[in-house]
């Protein structure tokens, strides 16, 4: 592994659970998931698919141990590996025939969906859910997605302009 994409991994993991503990809340009582994002961020800088997963494992245990949701602790470091692969994989499919900007909306936008969902069906196994699962996809995990993406796409062009201005190659 690369000391260096290492270090900025963790890094980025490290503001994300930060931000994520001082950010009030934005719309409805939501707040954007910032380790989620940040976990695309370094599979979006990242081609070795040790380092995302890696990354995935710890974004998944920085979330449970700060999970209120009943169950959530399993939950979420499943939903964090689960989305690492197929945003991993999705990535390098993609890539190839996107432009960068289109392939970060897109994967922002389809992997909270795809963590929303395998986070609420592990949880459901799990402990049970608080509600129906399509009220609660409908009412979190739609509206999560939105500011998800939103706020992903913010930090991702903040960090890649920090990126080429220090000339760190992250490819």
């Amino acid at each position: 592994m690369d000391l260096k994409k290492f270090v900025l991994n963790s890094f980025l993991l490290a503001i994300g659970v930060l931000l994520h503990q001082i950010t009030p809340p934005l719309f409805l009582g939501m707040k954007p998931d910032f380790s989620l994002i940040m976990l695309f961020i370094i599979i979006l800088f990242n081609k070795d698919f040790k380092q995302c997963l890696a990354a995935g494992l710890v974004a998944g245990i920085f979330t449970a141990l700060t999970t209120g949701f009943p169950g959530g602790q399993v939950a979420n470091v499943a939903d964090k590996l689960i989305t690492t692969i197929f945003i991993f994989l999705a990535v390098r499919i993609f890539s190839k025939y996107m432009k960068k900007q289109i392939l970060v909306i897109l994967l922002l936008a389809i992997g909270t969906l795809i963590s929303g969902t395998v986070f609420l069906s592990t949880a459901a196994f799990i402990a049970g859910l608080p509600g129906n699962f399509h009220e609660l996809f409908a009412f979190i995990v739609l509206p999560a997605s939105l500011i998800n993406t939103i706020v992903g796409i913010v930090l991702y062009n903040v960090i890649n302009i920090s990126m080429e201005r220090i000339n760190f190659t992250h490819r």
